[in-house]
């Protein structure tokens, strides 16, 4: 069903942060900092995966992102949606069905047999995509999929996730120098505030997460 409701940035981003608090997929560890991908350390980890097992927190999530899409590029803006794998393809699968759209997805790289594809399902030259992600460090991880899908003929000017980490001013710059725009629910910003007010971590947690969103390079920097 396409969602008709509204609400507005700030309800959105709290009540997201609320629920990712709810179903524990939020950890704070400042003391024994956990491992990003790209090798760098971080207080904070969020594990947005999780999400598909609780059937009310993601059905209100993908209406949000579906109305926050829908408000930020427009109600007839895309063709189709894709899933990047392996955590996005879920998430695609929902929008999909939000936004009454076909599905694809993105492999990270070609199948190694068969045909070699990177896009399994049916896109087409000139199909407008919107790529959903799970979400978004820095952005330099969604450019691959969006390549895949370009080399296809169609457009993908739209990224949208359920959370982006927010603190990495880069970002933006990465995803707009590629000409792509981003649409997120909420940040670690957010997450902080919601979890202050809840008293969902402990003082020493609160404050070194903290700490690290204040100067992210620099606290990153001084524990590598």
């Amino acid at each position: 069903m396409i969602p008709t409701s509204f609400p507005d940035r700030q309800t959105i981003a709290r009540l997201t942060a609320g629920m990712l608090l709810e179903v524990d997929a939020v950890h704070f560890r400042p003391e024994e900092p956990f491992t990003l991908s790209s090798g760098l350390p971080s207080p904070a980890y969020i594990d947005c995966r999780k999400l598909i097992s609780f059937p009310r927190v993601r059905s209100a999530l993908m209406d949000f992102l579906a109305v926050t899409v829908m408000r930020d590029a427009g109600f007839e803006a895309f063709d189709g949606v894709a899933g990047g794998e392996t955590a996005g393809i879920p998430f695609a699968a929902f929008m999909s069905e939000r936004l009454a759209l076909p599905m694809s997805y993105v492999r990270k790289k070609p199948k190694g047999y068969g045909r070699g594809a990177r896009i399994e399902g049916v896109m087409t030259e000139g199909q407008r995509i919107l790529l959903v992600e799970d979400l978004t460090t820095d952005g330099g991880s969604k450019l691959s999929f969006v390549d895949a899908i370009r080399e296809t003929g169609a457009a993908c000017a739209h990224t949208a996730v359920v959370f982006s980490w927010g603190i990495y001013p880069e970002m933006s710059k990465t995803l707009g120098d590629h000409g792509v725009t981003l649409h997120s629910l909420c940040t670690w910003h957010d997450v902080l505030a919601v979890a202050k007010e809840r008293e969902a971590f402990g003082p020493d947690a609160l404050s070194g997460v903290e700490d690290f969103l204040a100067d992210p390079r620099a606290w990153q920097a001084a524990r590598k």
